[in-house]
């Protein structure tokens, strides 16, 4: 049953909040809640080490703490920066948490430059009532960047130590 939490909560939120994003231009505070109190629910569980258990809240309260100030500066959304460090939560001072945050400032920037091209072409005009695109051909709102940061979140989960542990209790 633990391996089943650890394979569907992470992935579904991610999902979820891509999918919000893009939908609504919001990402709900319950996204990023559930995958904080669901990691620190499992984690434990799972036998990880205290000390290494608190270094996956640390480094959520590191980029919470850096996103803030990119918040405040007008450089992202709060449901993004939410995101970005319950996600950390997840990763820890691990390699991953560098992996995925390259992954997420690339596919972002990706993202960003191809909806920049996408509001200039004659399909933002074709596409403007469309509900998955809409936003996306608006050039009076943001960029979703949940979908970089769900994609970005999808990419490395299985990096993850606690996919990690979930896999090597599967093959025992």
């Amino acid at each position: 049953m633990l391996e089943a939490l650890i394979f569907v909560v992470f992935p579904f939120c991610m999902v979820f909040a891509a999918v919000s994003d893009v939908l609504s231009m919001t990402i709900a505070n319950k996204v990023s809640l559930l995958l904080v109190a669901s990691f620190m629910a499992i984690a434990p569980l799972t036998g990880m080490d205290w000390s290494v258990y608190g270094m996956h809240l640390a480094a959520g309260a590191l980029v919470l703490a850096a996103t803030f100030v990119l918040f405040a500066i007008g450089g992202m959304g709060g449901g993004d920066a939410k995101l970005m460090a319950a996600t950390a939560v997840w990763m820890g001072f691990e390699p991953v948490l560098l992996e995925y945050l390259l992954y997420a400032s690339f596919i972002g920037g990706m993202l960003t430059l191809a909806t920049l091209f996408y509001r200039k072409s004659i399909f933002a005009d074709l596409t403007r009532h469309n509900m998955f695109l809409r936003h996306f051909a608006d050039s009076k709102v943001g960029i979703p960047y949940g979908v970089a940061l769900g994609f970005a979140g999808l990419a490395i989960y299985p990096k993850t130590a606690l996919v990690g542990w979930a896999l090597a209790r599967l093959a025992a």
